[in-house]
């Protein structure tokens, strides 16, 4: 008598076919040519499409957001050049696993068949599970193909790079999206009931990724609505897509410069716009205060010494209010020191003042402006001929400061913007003082 759950392969296969799959593998494609949004990397000019035109593949690392077809491209390429397809994960693969697929790619490559290998974020590997791929690779057993949502410049390997090619993924933009649902439509047999502007907002909740936004499509496909939804009711029926944003990854590097450079581009809108990404990404306005104090100091400098201490009121107003109050002082400050001139001249001559210190890190003050408390000091000069500035013409005696043997830098040089203006005033002033003191 059979068992109860015994059941044929072709029983097997057939309720397989017939189980429910989702819309996302339902449209997965078929051909390389029907993948959405990658054609610089696709067309018969692009990389791939030149790897595949020539019938050689290299190994790979593919680098972008999620639901951009990372994967998709990976099988498909092993398909259009024979490769045996293994898909394996970084965070549920361990070395003995690794060792399992390793021999079963030398077996199929005596057998003439090369592999495939499909490493789903790559970047979670450590730097010596990363170099047990190098061999492999080297000799050809495995044509390595690594996905990562992660920069691969800090989370690969250099081995790992020199080796492979770095191809990035773009996020699907709007035309990608909507050509993504009309394919959808027509997968499930009609259009959704949505009005133009309601289908404008699920391809925003989406936010340029195409497996969220045939999950959404499968959703709002199932709803009987007698009449088309507008946005209010289609957020109503939808939780709107959290935005892609890693605290600690690549996406929060590549925020805050995106602030920064609006703040130095003098762009306030710009830079309430990335503050409020951030914002909305979870980042801790903390951060967000002393980077922006941080903009005053390197962006502003002299040319408004007001904005450091607006960004400093506003860092301690947040702390007392908290959020989301809070947050406004940080928006004022951050608008404050969007629209102030802005100089780096202090910055520059910091830096240049830092890389001389150490060149001279060991040349001595000159002898005439270090004090000399006892006689063996006055003995050795300690003092000698050094011009109290008090009692100069003007109240300055024009004295060198820098040690004997070092000659004279220029290095703060004021720029012609807000009060660095009058400064540089100052600084010609001296200038001429010096050298005609000097000269004398």
């Amino acid at each position: 008598m059979a068992d109860l759950f015994d059941t044929s392969a072709e029983t097997s296969a057939a309720a397989a076919a017939s189980a429910p799959r989702p819309l996302a593998d339902r449209l997965r494609p078929a051909r390389l040519d029907e993948v959405i949004g990658q054609e610089h990397l696709l067309a018969p000019d692009a990389p791939l499409g030149a790897m595949l035109a020539s019938g050689s593949l290299s190994s790979l690392i593919l680098w972008g957001p999620p639901g951009v077809g990372k994967t998709t491209i990976a099988r498909l390429l092993a398909h259009e050049t024979d490769l045996a397809f293994v898909q394996i994960s970084a965070i549920f693969t361990g070395v003995p696993e690794l060792r399992k697929v390793f021999e079963a790619a030398k077996h199929r490559r005596s057998n003439g068949q090369g592999t495939l290998l499909f490493v789903d974020e790559i970047h979670r590997f450590n730097k010596a599970q990363q170099d047990g791929f190098l061999p492999h690779m080297e000799d050809g057993t495995i044509v390595l193909v690594g996905a990562t949502t992660e920069n691969p410049s800090f989370e690969l390997n250099a081995a790992i790079l020199s080796r492979a090619q770095v191809l990035v993924l773009k996020r699907l933009d709007g035309k990608a999206l909507e050509n993504l649902l009309l394919r959808a439509e027509k997968e499930v047999g009609h259009a959704l009931p949505l009005t133009g502007e309601a289908r404008e907002s699920l391809l925003g909740m989406a936010d340029g990724d195409g497996r969220a936004l045939l999950n959404l499509v499968e959703q709002v496909a199932g709803w009987k609505a007698d009449t088309k939804l507008d946005p209010k009711a289609l957020a109503a029926r939808l939780q709107r897509r959290a935005a892609q944003y890693d605290k600690s990854g690549d996406g929060h590097y590549n925020l805050i410069s995106a602030l920064h450079k609006s703040v130095r581009g003098s762009d306030p809108d710009a830079a309430l716009y990335w503050f409020a990404r951030m914002l909305e990404g979870g980042e801790d306005p903390r951060f967000l205060a002393r980077r922006i104090t941080r903009m005053a100091v390197e962006d502003i400098g002299l040319a408004d010494p007001a904005a450091q201490t607006h960004c400093l009121h506003a860092w301690e107003v947040y702390e007392r209010l908290g959020s989301p109050e809070g947050e406004l002082a940080l928006a004022q400050a951050l608008t404050y020191i969007a629209l102030a001139p802005k100089s780096n001249a202090v910055y520059v001559a910091y830096k240049a003042a830092r890389a001389s210190a150490k060149q001279t890190g060991s040349e001595p003050p000159p002898k005439h402006i270090l004090n000399a408390p006892t006689k063996l000091m006055s003995e050795q000069g300690y003092g000698d001929g050094y011009q109290y500035d008090h009692d100069a013409e003007d109240g300055f005696s024009g004295q060198n400061y820098f040690p004997d043997t070092m000659k004279r830098p220029v290095w703060y040089q004021p720029v012609e913007r807000g009060f660095e203006r009058e400064l540089k005033k100052r600084v010609d002033w001296f200038a001429s003082l010096r050298a005609k003191r000097n000269k004398g």
